[in-house]
């Protein structure tokens, strides 16, 4: 998961883990996330678009190499994905957990299609 607002990423990981999955790593920045994205091991990422200013591309093109599912989770609108990602599932903050579980679906059922 890839959130730079502790509070965010703090409730974030709490409705994950409400869903019934476990949250392995966390990353603040894009420098520690494109580190977790090439050697953790993970079964689907969560990329918060603007950290304190940069863009998650290179975090979520270390992920696509990978061949692993990754959800956008953006305060901005759908238009705003990183270029090259913009058919990749996304989801707006603020949402509720049900939201969160029908994204995280969509994701994982949108990668083994793939």
């Amino acid at each position: 998961m890839l959130e730079d607002e502790t509070l965010i990423r703090m409730m974030l990981a709490g409705m994950v883990e409400e869903l019934g999955h476990r949250v392995v790593v966390e990353a603040a920045n894009v420098h520690h996330g494109k580190i977790l994205a090439e050697t953790a091991d993970f079964d689907l990422a969560l990329l918060d678009i603007n950290l304190a200013g940069h863009n998650v591309a290179p975090v979520a093109e270390i992920v696509a190499k990978r061949d692993l599912p990754f959800l956008f989770v953006t305060g901005y609108a759908p238009g705003a994905l990183p270029k090259g990602f913009e058919e990749r599932p996304s989801i707006e903050k603020p949402f509720v957990p049900a939201k969160l579980k029908q994204a995280i679906e969509l994701a994982l059922r949108d990668h083994r299609e793939t």
